[in-house]
């Protein structure tokens, strides 16, 4: 494996591909943000104006994109490469069943895709320590785990095609009531008075600590180098959280259960996100629960 495409040099996929440079790789880069190609030409890889140039005689190609809508249109154009790659990872988090259609169409490309969506989220994506979820072969995903371990530092094989999607949604779906419950919690505290750096950090030692408490807390100048104290610029906007809750709301009724805190926080969101908050990261919910 020495040759990569990478499409989508987004807040992810960026320092996604950058940990790729430096693991050695040839890359070739594609987004539709020039100054974006332009900077990863300087850091030595190869820019390209247009898909199918970007991937032709490359071995595998990574994409990184905000919608399945996009990932869908991107892959047609992959496959009219003239020497398309011989394997394919999505990193992009859409519906499990676009991620299976697409494994099927590959294969007919001669494709072999992973289904391969991430956690971690920015800070992770420069560090190098994401962890992926993949969907698909196992045999596929020996053959290009180093690919991976130059990016993260947990791959785990969740299933076959598709079953990365539904691991992610899992995930996201726990992660936002963690955050609305992590963030109603700081806020009645700071209503009685307490501080909440202090109450953050009993809770991190007591029966409710959490990822969101350990690592994002979503109270302005409680910790350092996180989106809350950003005015909650940056990270994982807000609308992407909804449209990641959406997703697991389709899965909830593709595999026939009720998730009724996952269908709440849906909502919670989507309230949120249509009342300017789009665009804020996520730990941004505890502007609306605090106001």
């Amino acid at each position: 494996m020495k040759t990569i495409s990478f499409i989508g040099l987004g807040n992810m996929g960026a320092p996604m591909a950058e940990n790729l440079l430096k693991a050695g790789y040839n890359l070739h880069v594609y987004d539709i943000n020039n100054a974006v190609i332009q900077s990863f030409e300087e850091k030595g890889a190869k820019g390209y104006s247009n898909i199918f140039s970007c991937v032709d005689d490359t071995d595998l190609v990574i994409t990184m994109l905000p919608n399945a809508q996009i990932v869908e249109t991107v892959y047609t154009d992959i496959y009219t490469a003239p020497n398309p790659p011989k394997y394919a990872i999505d990193s992009s988090t859409i519906d499990v069943m676009v991620a299976k259609t697409l494994n099927e169409t590959s294969a007919k490309h001669s494709i072999e895709m992973l289904d391969a969506p991430v956690s971690g989220g920015v800070g992770g994506a420069k560090a190098g320590t994401l962890t992926f979820m993949v969907g698909g072969k196992g045999d596929v995903l020996s053959d290009v785990k180093s690919v991976f371990e130059a990016m993260g530092k947990n791959v785990f094989h969740a299933g076959d095609a598709g079953a990365g999607q539904a691991a992610k949604a899992c995930n996201n779906m726990l992660l936002a009531i963690s955050m609305i419950g992590t963030s109603e919690a700081l806020n009645m505290g700071a209503k009685y008075g307490l501080d909440p750096k202090v109450l953050s950090e009993i809770m991190k030692q007591s029966s409710g600590g959490n990822w969101v408490l350990n690592v994002y807390n979503p109270v302005p100048n409680v910790m350092e180098a996180v989106p809350s104290s950003n005015d909650y610029e940056g990270g994982f906007l807000s609308g992407l959280m909804l449209k990641d809750l959406n997703l697991s709301q389709n899965l909830a009724k593709a595999v026939g259960v009720e998730t009724p805190l996952g269908a709440m926080a849906t909502e919670f969101y989507k309230d949120h996100a249509e009342n300017g908050f789009e665009k804020k990261d996520f730990s941004s919910i505890y502007q609306k629960i605090s106001k």
